[in-house]
């Protein structure tokens, strides 16, 4: 009997070994044209991969790691990441790949997994979440290693890094772009740390959409804070003695703390303050609120991510990736414009 090997399938077919790899684990990126020549050749050979003598052989786990650089408690309070699990997790399952989990919210923890994250055999690839300035320093040395490696997020660095993310920049200037056209005149913004890119992409569009409009800058109407509850209503504490007459919030959590701010100083949403968040997330306070906000399509973001990671994994040459998905602007009651 003759021991076929996946190269003699793939010299039949005319494809390369990687190709016929992505064929027998149904993985994207194959054109059904090529999908059905390759499972033609396999047909007629009889060919009936091993998957544990593959993986002895590739030295490939089908295993992928997701690292997210925060706390355990920002882990399991913050709604988004539930949300970007659960598209990750059924990306995982639909291409027969194990997710493994790591929260490493301390540099010493992140020291403590690099070499067995880099080590050969352990991980596939490697899906990293960007987070603060601080956190981009494991970014840099997983890069620095054979392991593919996508970025959920655009990287502080982003040379030669391939990474996945929303249109942050346009979105916000989407969102401002509507108060503007709502004749509002004083319009603020809560940020989300600017510390992190996606707090500064965000406010990038907030200024944007001003620079765009006949409405002066003021540099006093920008308010940092931190993705949370808590902070957009400190926040919105702040700006209220300027008497906006609208704000972008860089986040529904936040959005939802300035509204609750903004309601406690006896103003009403939106006829004296008008407000958008970012996020969309099914949570029941932006039902609750009909808070106008920015949705952004975190499950279908984390199931492309672990597709574009794939494809990595399954190149026959390095590659460096861009992936930008789009966002829609979903108008409720609490801007009080309808266009």
């Amino acid at each position: 009997m003759v021991h076929l090997r996946l190269e003699d399938i793939a010299k039949k077919a005319g494809v390369s070994r990687s190709t016929v790899s992505r064929v027998i684990n149904n993985h994207p990126n194959v054109s059904e044209k090529v999908r059905q020549r390759v499972l033609k050749v396999i047909d007629e050979t009889g060919f009936s991969p091993n998957v544990a003598a593959r993986t002895l052989v590739s030295q490939r786990s089908n295993t992928i790691g997701l690292i997210l650089p925060h706390s355990v408690s920002t882990f399991f309070t913050d709604p988004y990441y539930p949300h970007l699990i659960k598209g990750i997790s059924l990306a995982c399952n639909h291409y027969d790949f194990t997710l493994a989990l790591f929260v490493a919210g301390t540099r010493e923890y992140q020291e403590k997994i690099l070499p067995r994250l880099s080590s050969r055999g352990f991980l596939d690839g490697i899906i990293i979440q960007s987070g603060h300035h601080a956190d981009q320093s494991i970014i840099h040395e997983l890069s620095g290693t054979n392991i593919p490696l996508l970025v959920a997020g655009r990287p502080l660095h982003p040379e030669q890094v391939c990474y996945i993310d929303i249109d942050n920049v346009s979105a916000s200037e989407k969102a401002v772009r509507h108060l503007i056209h709502g004749k509002r005149k004083h319009i603020a913004t809560i940020t989300g740390p600017l510390t992190s890119t996606v707090g500064q992409d965000r406010l990038e569009g907030y200024k944007k959409a001003l620079e765009d409009s006949s409405l002066k800058f003021n540099s006093s109407l920008i308010m940092e804070s931190d993705f949370t509850e808590a902070g957009g209503y400190k926040a919105m504490n702040q700006l209220l003695p300027l008497h906006p007459d609208a704000v972008f919030a860089a986040s529904d959590m936040m959005a939802i703390g300035a509204i609750r701010a903004i309601r406690d100083a006896g103003l009403d949403v939106p006829k004296d303050v008008a407000v958008i968040g970012f996020d969309d997330l099914p949570i029941p306070a932006v039902n609750e609120l009909q808070l106008t906000t920015i949705h952004q399509p975190v499950v279908q973001f984390g199931f492309r991510a672990v597709e574009t990671l794939i494809e990595l994994i399954e190149s026959d040459s390095p590659q460096v990736k861009r992936v930008l998905m789009d966002t829609e602007l979903v108008i409720r009651k609490t801007c009080g414009y309808q266009e």
